[in-house]
């Protein structure tokens, strides 16, 4: 960070505040709370003013189901489709309605309401994921209240919650051990006197070899609140992370998942990624009257990915082979012949963005309304090094490519509520996003005469874009606690830098991502038995970008423009107190949520297949199954035993364009199968104490199945995982 960027930091410091999802803060100042993200804070109030399908898991329900990935947690959310890439959810790949999965680039992913990913416009890639050991909760929007945040209004906004700081002295000890040398802990501790609270969290996981991944990650935050006067909170958040792990690209070829016997070899065992993450945001929340209300905020992190991976092939004639070897040989492609030589995938990431946000509650035509309006200044930087080693292990190497790609960005947006009626309220807005961009290259190897060579030079190239995105919602209250909702929104992504512009200094003129998404959809309660939604989508895409990237299993750069696409379905979620019909002691719960999903190329686009040239129109996207369905039911008794089983079934799922049934040789291609999961757990809490067991069991009955063909090779899901931990709250 430069010092310019600093400067900005500290001058911004007493500004700075985390915007938010709730409209209803009035007694915010009072209670002195961290202002953030929070959809379903209040789920009565907003039930019937939200625009949009949404969803949440809160602390004790996460407490239940004991996860070791935070893809546990987001099946439980409908609309959602996550890919295991490691088994631990340390790079979470995260799809809603049939977009594609990979890093979950189509999703809008905030912690406490600040951005996550690597560069929120350029590279908004998953890299780093927030532990979900250390949430409190998580919250899912979809629909056009999208449009109040950004760059991404496609698929839908994730929020990861932490715990702010409690009134009272309250601290918490988590030990979880499990298979394969799991272990995961937190400690925190949270306290306000008078004007002044403070959170302090430390989460440590680690693992020996869980699937084949061996991991070892440290994550510390801190949460300060002050109250400065009875206008005014200002509230600070530091984090640092740091991941050691063995995390590889390379997969099992299709005869060595056939065998079944290879599973979770390592077939390269030097391969290494750090990943480093120091982030600080400063909230500030200044009530100007009983109807204004100004929120600001400033945010700054920084990433550094580096990830040393050994170089393979598929032909048995490259150069520099190690002699180790896997797979079939017998086989054109079937066979993984490791290289003596490794490369250095070296990313620093850079990010800065201020947003100062108005609530105005007003009448207009005798109609109560709330206006929210705003805007975002955003910058962003990403350097980039590939150093090639001579040997599998090396430290080191020749420098082949140098460059630096950064952003700048501007945003305004407002949207405007009105409540016409106890029964009608309408919602209006628009969102305008300005993004320029370029990509400065200073090493490559670039080809003369057909002949390759690294050199220095000095190309740079950019481009900048400009998107309108207008929204409405509508909400008939048909009761206090039951409502109709329908919205229409124009979806938007920007296009991902290092692919909008070549190494030769080409702008391939990539286009935003666009689409308009509709919604029709209704929710409520029925007493205190049932609650549920049930929604109609449809997202037509006017372009969208396939990616290729190495993490989507192609060779490393080239998104294209994938065209039109179609994805539509109904999805739909209920909440069903069973022990309600008996009036029982022991509380029953089943919660199911369930997304089915048609997710197809709308225009006719022809792919060359050998010889061929092939019509993709029709066909279904990659990563993209018909169903999800994920159903749990849990029971609690009055002395602290309780009991939750889980069943999740997710559809076939193709893994190309071309939906090629039979798989590739390599493993790359080829229909992924249905499969279903099946976990319980068992927890018990101490009679009037705050310690809590639980005995966790994943993949109960030992499921083999292919989670994943990509990035290069099929992926298999985790294997029974057994866990006991103990929580004590304090």
């Amino acid at each position: 960070m430069n010092k310019n960027y600093i400067r900005i930091l500290l001058f911004l410091l007493v500004l700075d505040s985390s915007f938010q999802m709730n409209a209803q803060q009035n007694d915010t100042i009072n209670r002195i709370e961290m202002p953030q993200i929070q959809i379903l804070a209040k789920k009565n109030s907003l039930l019937n003013t939200l625009p949009g399908s949404v969803g949440v898991v809160g602390s004790k329900e996460m407490e239940q189901v004991a996860p070791v990935s935070g893809n546990e947690i987001f099946r439980r959310i409908s609309g959602i489709h996550v890919v295991d890439e490691e088994g631990a959810g340390l790079r979470m790949n995260l799809s809603i309605r049939g977009l594609d999965p990979d890093r979950s680039r189509s999703v809008l992913v905030l912690e406490d309401g600040v951005p996550v990913s690597l560069n929120p416009y350029g590279e908004p890639e998953l890299y780093y994921t927030p532990l979900i050991d250390r949430m409190a909760g998580v919250e899912v929007l979809k629909g056009s209240g999208q449009l109040l945040f950004g760059p991404q209004t496609i698929g839908g906004v994730v929020n990861y919650i932490t715990k702010d700081p409690s009134l009272q002295p309250e601290g918490r000890v988590k030990l979880t051990v499990g298979d394969f040398g799991y272990i995961s802990g937190l400690a925190s501790y949270g306290v306000t006197h008078g004007n002044v609270g403070i959170q302090v969290t430390y989460a440590h996981k680690q693992a020996n070899k869980l699937g084949y991944t061996k991991f070892n990650v440290h994550d510390f935050s801190t949460k300060l609140k002050f109250k400065l006067s009875e206008k005014s909170i200002l509230g600070i958040k530091v984090g640092y992370y740091n991941e050691q792990s063995n995390a590889t690209y390379i997969g099992l070829t299709q005869q060595m998942f056939a065998s079944g016997n290879q599973d979770f070899v390592l077939m390269a065992p030097d391969d290494n990624l750090n990943i480093r993450r120091t982030s600080i945001s400063a909230t500030h929340q200044y009530r100007v009257s009983s109807r204004l209300q100004l929120n600001t905020t400033l945010y700054a992190y920084t990433t550094d990915r580096d990830w040393q991976r050994q170089d393979f092939s598929t032909s048995k004639t490259a150069s520099n082979l190690s002699g180790v070897v896997w797979g079939d040989t017998a086989i054109v492609g079937g066979a993984i012949y490791m290289r003596n030589q490794n490369a250095h995938r070296n990313r620093a990431f850079t990010v800065l963005g201020v947003e100062p946000r108005l609530k105005y509650a007003h009448q207009l035509f005798k109609m109560q309304g709330e206006l929210q309006a705003g805007i975002r200044f955003h910058t962003e930087q990403a350097n980039e090094q590939r150093i090639n080693g001579k040997k599998a292990d090396a430290q080191s190497g020749e420098l082949v490519e140098d460059e630096v790609r950064s952003g700048k960005a501007f945003s305004a947006f407002v949207q405007q509520t009105l409540t016409a009626s106890k029964y009608i309220t309408f919602n209006a807005g628009a969102r305008i996003e300005y993004y320029d961009y370029k990509r400065m290259i200073y090493r490559n190897t670039f080809s003369i005469g057909g002949i390759s060579s690294v050199r220095d030079t000095s190309i740079m190239a950019g481009q900048a874009i400009t998107s309108v995105l207008p929204g409405i919602g509508m909400n008939l209250n048909l009761s206090k606690s039951n409502t109709v909702f329908a919205g229409v929104h124009r979806g938007f992504a920007p296009p991902r830098v290092k692919d909008a512009i070549s190494t030769q200094g080409e702008v391939y003129l990539l286009d935003a991502e666009q689409s308009w998404n509709i919604e029709l959809g209704t929710r409520g309660r029925v007493n205190k038995l049932l609650e549920y939604e049930v929604t109609l989508f449809r997202m037509d895409f006017s372009n969208q970008i396939i990616p290729v990237a190495e993490s989507a299993g192609g060779t490393g750069s080239g998104l294209v423009n994938g065209g039109k696409t179609l994805h539509q379905g109904i999805e739909g979620s209920y909440i069903f107190n069973i022990g309600q019909l008996w009036h029982s002691k022991t509380m029953y719960v089943w919660k199911s949520n369930a997304t089915y999903t048609q997710a197809t190329f709308s225009q006719d686009r022809f792919v060359k297949e050998g010889t061929n040239s092939i019509n993709i129109n029709g066909n279904r996207t990659p990563y993209a199954p018909t169903y999800n369905v994920t159903s749990s039911l849990s029971a609690m008794t009055t002395f602290g035993l309780g009991v939750q089983a889980t069943a999740t079934f997710t559809g076939m799922q193709y893994t190309d364009m071309l939906n090629t049934i039979l798989p590739s040789a390599d493993g790359r291609i080829g229909q992924m199968p249905a499969y279903q999961l099946y976990d319980a757990t068992l927890f018990y809490t101490i009679p009037n104490t705050k310690v809590t067991f639980n005995v966790a069991v994943k993949n109960i009955t030992n499921e083999r199945y292919i989670s994943s063909r990509r990035p290069q090779g099929i992926r298999v899901g985790n294997p029974r995982f057994v866990s006991a931990g103990i929580d004590v709250k304090f």
